[in-house]
């Protein structure tokens, strides 16, 4: 092995932030998918500041950065418009004892930017808004089972979703036997699934596209089951929202959902998230109708300001500056020259790019066509050495040409060390350590 495979990149500061990390916070990090477990050992950055389509580690390093802020960071770090924006509510007080002016004004953004929903509630996080839905739906059904689309992999951190998970501990089987799975892109077994609990599933909650484009008809036939079956039918648009189009992925593809759930790309970083629908559920959640009332969104911090100042600025620079449009262009730049480099290499086969070109992730196969957490920690650490943070190919806005270009650059020297393991059948010489790991395991 060449010393210059070893992919050397020397975080002193950064692996001593880990350890204090590790002594105070379970898990290191607030979000399982930030954890350093993720990353190649003793190569995880901490994180000092960003700008635009770069961040600076502790350690004095710069890297172009993908998938910025779990996906949240569409626009750049710091994005002047949205900075302004905050900048503009902070001597005003964040959060008062009644509704501000400005939940009117967002609420009116967000409604013209995707019409079709009629009502929107504001709150921090997408856990929140989707388990939000799902109450809905079994208050308006009243039905107990929830339908989850089995391929996609995040729903909500509460009850229903996660002891679907292998990360169950702590969730009782009572709760796990009333949630249910279909799978994406199959009409026929979801209506069997329908029909094997028929009267019983409140809503059918999915995310309307993810790496693959839904095979045509999908999400009309899912309208017309849900309609049928007399289910909820829920979008997760938590990653759809804003890069599939400005209105979501339901504006894009013209199917309209009962209710809709946003965040990530919202606020771009800051903590926002909405629950969208038909007038008629929403309704159910507030105070002129003659129903029980459904405690729907509560939160004492969904209405700050900040945030939902954040939100309308992001909105309407998505709107007047073509935003989606220049995701789709970046990505599929960066889709070309990685599979370009690929090629070069021979490993077009092993290391593929999937997804729309706005939301670009990568797969790493072994020598048997196999996903491989090791070949993964092998093209991490050379990403890294080279100065390109990239646990996805997701791109945000603030990307450039030269950004780009250095990118492939570097995945062309990934490529290369990639082959010479293939060609050895083992990738073990150059992980430097122990590889990474998926987020949802049983074990520690």
């Amino acid at each position: 092995m060449d010393t210059e495979d070893t992919g050397e990149l020397l975080l002193p500061r950064s692996r001593m932030a880990n350890e204090r990390l590790h002594a105070m916070i379970p898990g290191g990090a607030h979000t399982y998918a930030k954890g350093d477990d993720q990353y190649p050992e003793d190569l995880a950055p901490v994180i000092s500041h960003g700008r635009g389509a770069h961040v600076w580690d502790i350690d004095g390093n710069r890297y172009v950065e993908y998938g910025s802020g779990l996906r949240s960071v569409s626009l750049g770090h710091a994005h002047p418009r949205v900075i302004e924006a905050v900048r503009r509510e902070l001597d005003r007080g964040s959060n008062f004892v009644r509704p501000s002016i400005v939940e009117v004004e967002a609420a009116e953004r967000f409604l013209a930017t995707v019409p079709t929903a009629e009502m929107v509630k504001f709150a921090k996080n997408g856990s929140d808004a989707t388990t939000a839905a799902v109450r809905l739906a079994r208050a308006a059904t009243g039905r107990p089972r929830v339908a989850i689309c089995a391929d996609h992999p995040f729903f909500s951190v509460d009850d229903w979703f996660i002891g679907t998970t292998p990360m169950s501990a702590g969730i009782p089987a009572a709760t796990n036997e009333l949630t249910v799975a279909f799978p994406y892109g199959d009409l026929a077994a979801t209506e069997e699934l329908l029909t094997r609990y028929q009267d019983e599933v409140a809503c059918l909650i999915l995310e309307p596209a993810t790496h693959t484009e839904p095979p045509p008809g999908y999400l009309a036939g899912l309208r017309e089951l849900a309609d049928r079956h007399g289910c909820v039918l829920i979008f997760d648009e938590m990653i759809t929202g804003f890069r599939w189009s400005e209105a979501g992925a339901q504006g894009l593809y013209g199917v309209v959902p009962d209710l809709s759930t946003f965040g990530k790309a919202l606020g771009n970083g800051f903590a926002v998230s909405a629950l969208a629908g038909r007038r008629d559920l929403m309704e159910r959640g507030g105070l002129r109708h003659s129903d029980d009332r459904v405690f729907l969104l509560s939160t004492t911090h969904g209405a700050e300001t900040h945030s939902l100042a954040a939100a309308m600025a992001v909105l309407t620079t998505y709107v007047e500056e073509g935003v989606t449009a220049r995701l789709h262009a970046l990505g599929e730049r960066l889709a070309a020259g990685v599979r370009d480099a690929a090629a070069s290499m021979s490993v077009s086969d092993h290391l593929v790019v999937r997804g729309r070109a706005s939301n670009l992730v990568f797969a790493t196969l072994d020598e048997n066509g196999q996903p491989s957490q090791q070949y993964r920690t092998l093209f991490l650490r050379r990403l890294l050495a080279g100065g390109v943070l990239a646990p996805s190919f997701v791109v945000s806005s603030a990307l450039d040409d030269a950004d780009i270009d250095h990118t492939v650059e570097v995945v062309a020297q990934a490529c290369a060390v990639y082959r010479k393991a293939l060609d050895a059948a083992d990738p073990t010489p150059w992980l430097a350590g122990r590889p990474v790991k998926p987020v949802f395991r049983q074990l520690a």
